[in-house]
Parts: structure tokens; sequence; C-alpha cells
């Protein structure tokens, strides 16, 4: 390689520093730029900033379990209506403007949300819960109905001890004039708010998507002449007296004349035009495919626990890097100052991705990161051993580096590769903590690599051809 390639290469490398370190820390740069710019006639903007994303446990919040009701689902797959259910409340908790909400599946029923850096507790509890439940309920026969009335009237007679020994008493807590359908909010496709060409109301229409439109048009065939009521939140709010009310009435209605095709179907009700706006903003936002109560538990994370646990754990990074840093100095002479400047290089560049990305920061990342700092470590570390074998050899110090590269490579990519289909292991199969493990261990290993082959060898040819390339103490 060229003495001009060398210094291009190495220019290249300051820029790259240069830019990813400003980007991590923007502050010095743009206290200079402040200052340039009262010396000046034109201004110099500053650099583009961009905070880091912590986690719950970095920077407070708070964490909400759900139980989802599936009883109502039938045969259909508990796990994709789960995975819908999660889709939904995570757009829904987006609208209060939380960054990277963490919304997973825990178990078979339950959900749970995280919220980080939110403040007002009972605000992100009433927004999720206004996340509405759409349903279709078509009528009952009449000796399910009847049965059901009859075991409402049995448990009315028997106290609590008693109630439980009846047979099959949760009948009794069902609506005994409807039943479920297989139509949900899930299939919905959009909403929007139109209006009736008689009364001049408001109204809601739904399209349903693909799906969706076939299950209307075959609820709609087996209830030719039957009613069939919408539900938004359990409460019916099909109006057909035009009154505003809603009575056993109108959970007859609307009576389904023929067979309804095309996958539309039509709110009514005494709304006003604001009213009918939210429901379509929040149907068009998700509604669930399930219905969910309250949080069945509650925690909050301060923002102080959180500050302190952050400054904890860099306080530990710190002292784990210095501790490294003098270890392999002191065991690898000039080859370890060059790998602690090629170290340094590597932290400033996986947090500039950190924050590029972004990465959501929580204790267990932040271990990760630490891990990935000893695999950099260990690449360098198999580097010089192999330069060190070399020197001794006789070979001469650009011979030394290339050949030092060429044995270490194999055992750098197996080792590293091992981890990464680990950590991808842990990623789609572990929870929310191991999967910001893995994330940044993975990100780590990766940038490890290039900093070891690309960072750490550049850096070590700007010494071929001068004094110190002689002084074998130094490398070997």
């Amino acid at each position: 390689m060229g003495v001009k390639q060398k210094y291009l290469i190495f220019i290249g490398i300051l820029v790259l520093v240069f830019l990813a370190g400003t980007f991590v820390y923007p502050d010095y740069f743009d206290k200079g730029v402040d200052f340039l710019n009262t010396k000046v006639a034109f201004k110099i903007p500053h650099f583009w900033t961009r905070p880091f994303r912590l986690g719950l446990d970095l920077q407070g919040g708070v964490s909400l379990t759900y139980e989802a009701d599936l009883s109502t689902i039938g045969d259909r797959n508990k796990t994709e209506v789960m995975a819908g259910l999660r889709d939904i409340i995570e757009r829904r908790v987006n609208i209060l403007g939380v960054t990277e909400p963490l919304v997973q599946v825990v178990g078979e029923n339950r959900l749970l949300v995280e919220l980080a850096g939110v403040k007002n507790v009972d605000e992100a509890i009433r927004m999720i819960g206004e996340t509405p439940y759409l349903e279709f309920l078509e009528q009952r026969a009449e000796e399910e109905t009847n049965t059901i009335l009859d075991k409402i009237k049995e448990l009315e007679e028997k106290n609590l001890e008693e109630m439980q020994k009846v047979e099959d008493w949760q009948i009794a807590f069902q609506n005994p004039y409807f039943k479920p359908t297989e139509l949900t909010g899930k299939y919905l496709s959009k909403t929007t708010v139109i209006f009736d060409q008689t009364s001049y109301k408001p109204t809601i229409q739904l399209q349903f998507d693909d799906e969706g439109a076939e299950l209307f048009e075959q609820i709609t065939e087996r209830n030719i002449k039957k009613p069939l009521a919408i539900f938004l939140d359990s409460m019916s709010i099909v109006d057909t007296n035009g009154d505003g009310k809603i009575d056993i009435n109108d959970l007859y209605a609307p009576i389904v004349q023929d067979k309804i095709s095309g996958g539309k179907a039509v709110i009514t009700g005494d709304m006003s035009i604001q009213r009918a706006n939210e429901i379509v903003k929040r149907l068009n936002s998700g509604a669930l495919p399930v219905k969910i109560g309250e949080p069945i538990s509650q925690t909050i994370v301060g923002p102080t626990l959180g500050k302190e646990s952050l400054q904890k754990s860099l306080w530990a990074g710190l002292v784990g890097l210095l501790a490294v840093v003098v270890f392999i100095i002191i065991v690898y002479r000039g080859s370890g100052v060059v790998a602690s400047l090629s170290l340094t290089i590597y932290i400033i560049l996986i947090l500039a991705l950190f924050k590029l990305i972004p990465v959501t920061l929580t204790l267990a990342g932040i271990g990760g990161f630490i891990l990935s700092i000893g695999m950099a470590v260990d690449a360098n570390v198999l580097i010089f051993s192999r330069m060190k074998e070399e020197l001794r050899d006789g070979k001469i110090f650009s011979q030394s580096i290339t050949d030092g590269f060429k044995r270490a490579w194999p055992s750098i990519r197996d080792g590293n590769l091992t981890t990464i289909i680990v950590a991808f292991i842990f990623f789609f199969l572990g929870t929310s903590f191991i999967k910001g493990f893995a994330l940044t261990l993975s990100i780590g290993i990766v940038i490890s690599v290039f900093s070891a082959i690309v960072i750490t060898r550049n850096l070590l040819r700007l010494f071929e051809g001068t004094r110190l390339e002689r002084w074998r103490w130094l490398w070997a």
C-alpha cells in the first residue's frame, strides 16, 4: 500500500470519527459555532441533534398489564388475535407521543404495555382504554335465550356460595338475546363520517377488508328478516327510533332485509359530528379484535430511579473500559496503544449508530454494549498475538501485519459469527429485556469486526517505514 493511500484512509477515518463524535455529543461543536456566528456575517447552523432513546428503566415511565377476553373468538387462532391486539394498542399509544413503546404478548391472554417517559399515567390508561372494541351480534335462537334467562332466574335465588355449584352458571353472564359473530373491528379497512340523505344526521360508514366483507355477507345471508346489532365497546349504538335512546327494541334492530355484499355497514344514532369524528378516529387507529378492561397491574418507575440506574450503568461501562485499556497496553505495549485508540473509535461509532437507528437503550441493552466491547478487544488480542509470532519468526513489520491479520481472521470470523447466531435466537425468541441485550450485542459485534479489520489495521500501517517500526520490543 502506498504512503498516499495510507494517509487518505487515515484522513477518512478521522472525518468519520469527527462526524460520529459530534453526532453523539454536539455541545462543543455547537458552542464553537455560536462563537463563530458572533464573528462572521453569515450564520453557521448547529449540528444535527438527536437524543438517545432511553427505555423505561432508564428514564422512568409506566408499565401496564392488560388481560384480554378470548372467550368470544371461538376456534380462531389465539396467537394471531393477540398479535393483532398488540399491533393496535401499539398504534394507539403512539398517539400519546411515546417513542418506541414496548407492547408485547405475555402468556396466552395478557398484554404488557411499557410507556417510557410518560408522566401522566391516568391519561395513558384512559387513552388505551378508549381504543374501541367493535363487534357484530346476531340474535340467539329462542331456546338459547330461554336457557340463559332461566339460569339468570336460578342464580338470582341463590347466594354466592350456592351460585358456584350451579351447572354452567357462566351462561348467565352472557347476553341472553344476542351472541357474537366472527366479525369484529379486526376486519375493518376504513371508517368515514357520512350524512343520512333523509335526516341529515351524521352516520359512520364501515368498510371491511376482503375477509371481513365475505364474513359480513355470510352473516347477513343467514340472518335475513332477523336483527343484527352493532356494538361498540359493549354498548349498542344502533338507534332505530332516532330519539338518541337505546332500549330493548333497539337491540333487535336493524332487521336484515337481504344479503349484503361489498363489505359496507353503517352505524347510525343521535350523534353529534364531533362524536362521530371521535369514533371514526378511534376505529381508524384500530378497533380491538377482543375486549380488554382496566389494567390488572400497574408499575410506575420514577425518573429519579431511572436517572440513578443510567448513571450507575455509565460508571460501570467507564470503569470496565479503563480496566481493559490498562490491561491491553501493559500486555501488548505499542499494539495495545493502537488497540485502545481503535476501541475509543469503536465506542464513538456504535453510540452514533444507537442514536441514528435509533436503539432503545435499557439496562440489558447497555449490558450487551459493554459485552461487545470485550468482543472488540478479543479480536485485537487475536491479531496482536499472531503479529507477535510473525515478528519473532523474523518477518518485517509490514509482512507481520499482513500475515497476522490473515491468520487471525478465521478465529475472529467464527467466534463472532457464533455469537451473532445466539444473539439472533435471543432476539426472536426472548422477552423484551433479552431482545434489548441481543440487539445491542449484535450491532456491537458487527462494528467490532469493522473496527479490528479496517481501523486497527490501517492505524498499524501508519508506522510502516518509521523509526518506531524498528523498535521490536514495542510490538513483539
